[in-house]
């Protein structure tokens, strides 16, 4: 039986870890099974090369945003090129991101600003948004509750209650299934996850950080999505032959794509 076809919905394939080993890396999870993967950007000097990482034929995807742990490098003439940027609809680009609050780093006040700005650019020119959260979830849902946000939206990376999960579901918000649901330790996440709508939920890696059980620290890759699949389908007692087609049909959902073409098969290897 063929590897399910399975989706990384935020890798930082960009990241210095997989130079020199990008392709290796890139044809290792696609005999695994995986199809394709979303870039996220966290930096205006990063962009150009996320976008040159990018090969849309490939199923390779970016997205471009400012990550709450930068604004402190970044003004309003980068929010400004931002938006100029993805008004010209540029080829691979999916969405706004990565964006959030993060209590953890950084002024949360500040934050807050940033996001909402980049919740406006993603609204004014209908791109989901690529969110992170850390110990912020309930912020996240206020604010995109305030901006009465419509469109479509990924909640990165969780690690939170069902509560928290349930609210960002209910706002119309998919929910990232990562690198901690492989981890015991993680009864919180996993009793969420387990508990949500699967019509709700997709696959990351967040590589190279958030590896999963068994992975050292900082080598996560889009090659280990399977094992995070694999704790899914445990978690859920889907069949994965069932649970591979909804997670993949959820993330063309999020990104607004056709499952295939966001997911293409072996011609373009």
């Amino acid at each position: 039986m063929p590897a399910p076809v399975l989706f990384d919905s935020h890798c930082h394939f960009d990241f210095p870890r997989f130079d020199g080993v990008r392709e290796q890396e890139w044809l290792r999870a696609r005999s695994s099974g995986v199809r394709g993967l979303v870039i996220p950007g966290v930096r205006r000097p990063d962009w150009p090369r996320v976008q040159s990482v990018a090969q849309p034929d490939r199923g390779i995807w970016y997205c471009l945003g400012i990550h709450p742990w930068f604004i402190d490098q970044h003004g309003s003439a980068d929010l400004d090129a931002l938006e100029r940027t993805l008004a010209e609809k540029p080829a691979g680009c999916l969405g706004v991101g990565e964006c959030g609050l993060d209590r953890l780093h950084g002024d949360l006040g500040e934050q807050e600003a940033w996001f909402g700005a980049q919740i406006d650019i993603a609204h004014r020119y209908r791109f989901p948004l690529i969110i992170h959260s850390v110990k912020t979830h309930d912020e996240v849902h206020k604010i995109l509750r305030a901006k009465r946000w419509q469109g479509q939206a990924l909640v990165h990376g969780f690690s939170g209650s069902y509560q928290q999960a349930k609210k960002l579901v209910d706002l119309g918000c998919f929910i990232g299934v990562g690198g901690v649901v492989t981890h015991p330790r993680a009864g919180k996440t996993r009793d969420a996850i387990a508990r949500l709508p699967l019509d709700s939920l997709v696959l990351e890696t967040d590589a190279p950080d958030m590896a999963p059980a068994g992975v050292a620290k900082g080598r996560n890759s889009p090659a280990c999505l399977p094992a995070i699949f694999q704790a899914l389908v445990d978690l859920t007692g889907q069949p994965p032959e069932a649970l591979a087609p909804r997670l993949l049909a959820n993330a063309a959902r999020l990104y607004g794509m056709d499952s295939g073409a966001l997911a293409p098969g072996p011609v373009g290897d």
